[in-house]
């Protein structure tokens, strides 16, 4: 973990700080904490999953689905003896995949390394795969109590506008002195007498909580509601009216539009999809035959197909337009439904090779629906699903294919 430099403006001052901050907030989060489910355990496999759903995912976006996995994998060694594919499914929706393949291979090492059991040294989870500083320092402290710090970007605005931290809070300088910082924050709330609800295991647990809230409900990057926040009487930046100067805003990359054509190639009753190798994005999910189009190339759905898989589809029905960022790309993804000829199946399965499929199938709609995919082409999926069956459970709009999906 970074290490801050030994002096500093904010180590000059930060013992009368820390006290003020804690003696604050303590209180404050065991009056307006939110009701959340993973708030309501100390287990640290319950909590674990919490934290790593929440990255990059807002919290009402995130409660379902962890309702939804602690009741398929109660348990470390349930996860781990789960297959990837159903793994994938429970996450799909939410995103950035590899956290669910981490999950996924965490799970099995502390089942196989740990005898099923969560592990409490916070050097030791810092190992597991997909957990960084933040991630363990959350679960040590929320689910034993530890003094470890946490660090993402909510606790970070709020420390550098109570301590007007001046400096780019990525950079080696800045981040190694708001870990430092975090870490003797945490460390002092052990000074103080227990103020924390029954749910949580101590200060240490209710600190970082309260910090976390404190920058998603209250120290927002935009309007921040300095009138009811705890911290306004030692907040450097409320006290010179500077707030909005911090934390420093961080020059964005320029966005790269990115734009795919999508296949749902439906012969007879089957439909074809393969799963994508692993080492890639979205490693391990499934997915529809598609195309990247060059930037300015003009977009014609059949000439397309035609130019990847070397065949005229006999049919071609677009169905929706997703748009959608990951990272610094912004993608449009156009799904398109195909009608092949079932003679001509094996031509287009040998266009596998371009795709960076692991393997490929023909499945019916039953086992389409139980598949992983991404969150763009399961908007296809549904898409392709409606147009088939119809909202209502009829025979879809101009559908020339005899079987009805099975789904």
């Amino acid at each position: 973990m970074p290490r801050a430099p030994r002096r500093s403006s904010v180590n000059d001052s930060a013992t009368a700080s820390e006290k003020a901050v804690a003696i604050a907030l303590l209180p404050w989060f065991v009056l307006t904490a939110r009701d959340l489910p993973w708030r309501r355990t100390q287990d640290p496999y319950a909590i674990w999953i919490s934290e790593i759903m929440l990255q990059q995912t807002q919290v009402k976006t995130v409660i379902p689905y962890w309702q939804r996995w602690m009741e398929a994998f109660p348990t470390v060694e349930a996860l781990a003896s789960a297959r990837s594919d159903r793994v994938l499914k429970l996450w799909e929706g939410l995103g950035y995949y590899s956290r669910a393949r981490n999950i996924h291979r965490a799970a099995v090492e502390i089942r196989d390394q740990h005898d099923a059991r969560f592990p409490t040294d916070h050097a030791t989870v810092l190992e597991l795969p997909g957990i960084g500083p933040y991630t363990a320092g959350a679960i040590c402290s929320i689910a034993y109590n530890q003094p470890a710090p946490i660090l993402d970007g909510n606790v970070i605005r709020v420390l550098c506008r109570v301590w007007a931290v001046p400096g780019d809070p990525r950079s080696g300088k800045t981040n190694a002195l708001l870990w430092d910082l975090a870490t003797r924050l945490v460390k002092a709330t052990q000074l103080f007498p227990p103020q924390h609800a029954p749910a949580l295991a101590g200060n240490c647990s209710a600190l970082n909580q309260a910090f976390m809230e404190l920058g998603a409900l209250v120290c927002t990057p935009r309007d921040p509601a300095c009138s009811s926040c705890p911290l306004q009487a030692v907040c450097k930046a409320h006290r010179t009216r500077r707030v909005a100067r911090y934390p420093r805003a961080v020059k964005r990359v320029k966005a790269t539009p990115r734009r795919f054509q999508v296949f749902v190639v439906q012969s007879g009753d089957g439909v074809w999809v393969g799963r994508r190798v692993d080492g890639g994005a979205n490693a391990g999910l499934w997915e529809f035959p598609g195309v990247e189009l060059a930037e300015g190339m003009p977009s014609e759905p059949a000439e397309d197909f035609l130019r990847w898989a070397g065949i005229r589809p006999t049919g071609l029905d677009a169905l929706l337009e997703v748009k959608h960022s990951i990272t610094r790309f912004r993608i449009l993804t156009m799904g398109h439904r195909v009608h092949l000829a079932l003679t001509l199946r094996t031509r287009l399965e040998g266009a596998q090779i371009l795709l960076g499929w692991s393997e490929a199938r023909w499945v019916n709609g039953e086992t389409l629906e139980a598949l992983p995919l991404s969150a763009a082409h399961s908007r296809i999926r549904a898409a392709w699903r409606e147009a088939c069956v119809g909202p209502d459970g009829r025979k879809g709009r101009q559908d020339p294919i005899q079987t009805r999906f099975r789904g």
